[in-house]
């Protein structure tokens, strides 16, 4: 079949002048009858030494264990959703233990490929999907390792999973509870249209600190984020991660014959996507799935000896080890953050405890409180007014505004031919030229770079910052909508927080955190040709301003240090 420009409705009311389905519209098609028997291609991205290889199943068997007990009866399914993981995943654990087979699916959704609910964006940028597919692919491949298989199956859950409950007699299935209304009206379908014949057990899996180990119910949530930390840093404790069993198997009897043909894995094509490579000029080129999760874990923490200096350099912007650069994995569930909080203390253990280590914990309950705040609020994380209401702002919806900063064209320049190159080919706001011509190469972003263009939007242009949010939700590999959108209501001074005034200087930013123009001339070749001390500030062949800065001062600082948490 092939899709429209389908999506979920998230509710609130869409401004006028705000069709951009012209701008943005694509063929978004879906072949829901015949997949690949192929798996995608895999990339350089996936090759590893032997020694990595090796430390990554050493690391794999540290999280299991011989001894785990299995009583269970019949046949349970095991329904993957944004936990592609077979390490600490506590519903994959509870399918294994309460059956004696299990038939792990996954179901490639095609709503999840329409486009966005307010500007038609498509839902799921080509670098995005192919990091799904990895994903996919690694998993199949580790569940094989331990008696199981995963079938894939392109449709509505709703309409496939009840199909296969039938097909393999499975009394339960098994799935991550997820809190926002799309994938709550999934789950709402696949209840009703399995009915009685068989139950679906929601398993929480998603956070570092579980939902039922808060101090407080999330109705009661602190609209304060230090609050929420210092609460639960002081009453709650994060468990340890489930021990995997050394075999997960085995399959229902007769699989084949009761739903057909396991090897079948789809590929862009299939979902309406041309193949797009993540950019050479990415200093880390991600691959899908958990053992290039474990892999990066391995390599960021014990190999290079990252984290102890971790709090010193996550404001970087260029290259791989500024950050951890965990959160595509964090967001695919490829790597629990409970996974990661056992390390660190491993690490803290070994090696040393200081700021660092502590601080990657503290943006895990970043990730963890955004999660949570979407539980409370609901819908009106999605809305223009946001969590708080705020109608005061006047908003725009300029396209010509909106495709300067989409595009990273915010002062772009062509002159005569005759012109030095260098003159064609330059930006007026590089900084924030630059991080969105580093978004839509390799679907990344810095967490510094985040909050820059983010307050350039919406601060400096004036943009209506649901724009910003679709986009990123379209472009990003680490796109959940708790973290996404309540980054961007924060940013906009619409989020829970009554601190409102959020504005980045750019040229304080620049100076700060690019000094010598690093970053601007590596995403922007042309102005390696100007002194380091002239590349955020060039000051020739240029039109004028695509918009004044709100603040020009180069010394005023930003009035919050309010972080995009991944």
């Amino acid at each position: 079949m092939v899709v429209s420009s389908c999506c979920f409705k998230r509710g609130g009311t869409l401004l006028p002048s705000s069709d951009f389905s012209t701008f943005y519209a694509i063929g978004v098609g879906f072949r829901d009858s015949r997949l690949s028997a192929a798996a995608p291609k895999v990339s350089r991205r996936l090759v590893a030494t032997r020694a990595m290889a090796d430390a990554v199943e050493s690391m794999i068997q540290r999280y299991s264990s011989a001894g785990s007990s299995r009583n269970g009866k019949g046949v349970s399914i095991m329904w993957f959703r944004n936990d592609l993981r077979i390490v600490d995943n506590e519903a994959l654990f509870k399918a294994w233990a309460s059956s004696s087979s299990v038939l792990p699916v996954y179901c490639v959704d095609p709503r999840h490929f329409g486009t966005t609910h307010y500007f038609k964006f498509p839902k799921t940028g080509e670098l995005r999907a192919q990091f799904l597919l990895e994903s996919l692919v690694d998993l199949k491949k580790n569940l094989k390792k331990r008696g199981l298989d995963l079938v894939i199956r392109s449709g509505n859950p709703e309409f496939i999973l009840p199909s296969l409950v039938e097909a393999v007699g499975a009394d339960t299935i098994y799935a991550q509870e997820e809190t926002c209304s799309e994938e709550l009206q999934v789950e709402k379908a696949v209840k009703k249209s399995i009915g009685t014949k068989a139950k679906l057990e929601l398993v929480w899996g998603t956070t570092m600190y579980h939902l039922n180990d808060l101090p407080f119910t999330t109705a009661r949530l602190p609209d304060v984020y230090t609050q929420f930390r210092k609460a639960v840093e002081s009453s709650s404790r994060v468990r340890p991660c489930l021990k995997l069993p050394q075999t997960l198997g085995p399959l229902p009897d007769s699989l084949g014959e009761k739903v057909g043909d396991l090897d079948k894995v789809p590929n862009l094509s299939h979902l309406g996507l041309r193949p797009r490579e993540q950019s050479s000029l990415a200093a880390m080129q991600f691959a899908g799935g958990e053992t290039a999760a474990i892999q990066r874990l391995c390599e960021y923490f014990w190999t290079k000896n990252c984290l102890r200096n971790y709090k010193e350099t996550r404001n970087g912007m260029l290259g791989a080890d500024y950050s951890t650069k965990f959160s595509p994995w964090l967001a695919s569930g490829s790597i629990s953050p409970r996974f990661i909080h056992e390390e660190v203390k491993r690490y803290e253990k070994e090696r040393t405890a200081n700021n660092s280590t502590y601080w990657v914990l503290f943006e895990l309950i970043w990730r963890d409180y955004f999660r949570f705040l979407s539980m409370k609020y609901g819908n009106s994380i999605f809305h223009l007014e946001g969590p708080r209401k705020v109608r005061t702002k006047s908003w725009s919806q300029d396209k010509t505004l909106f495709e300067a900063w989409r595009t990273g064209t915010t002062g772009y320049k062509r002159v005569n031919k005759r012109v030095n190159l260098l003159m064609n080919q330059m930006d007026r706001y590089p900084l924030i030229d630059a991080n969105m011509k580093e978004l839509y190469a390799t679907g990344f972003m810095s967490n510094r770079g985040r909050q820059i263009v983010c307050s350039f939007l919406v601060r400096d242009m004036g943009i209506d910052w649901r724009m910003g949010a679709e986009w990123f939700e379209s472009c990003l590999l680490d796109y959940d909508p708790c973290s996404n959108y309540g980054n961007w209501t924060y940013g906009a001074g619409v989020g829970n927080d009554p601190r409102e005034d959020r504005y980045f200087s750019i040229p304080k930013q620049a100076q700060t955190y690019d000094p010598d123009g690093s970053y601007v001339s590596h995403w922007i070749p042309q102005l390696q040709e100007l002194p380091t001390d002239a590349r955020h500030f060039p000051k020739v062949g240029y039109l004028k301003k695509i918009v004044p800065l709100r603040f020009s001062n180069p010394g005023r600082t930003s009035k919050t240090s309010a972080n995009f948490r991944k």
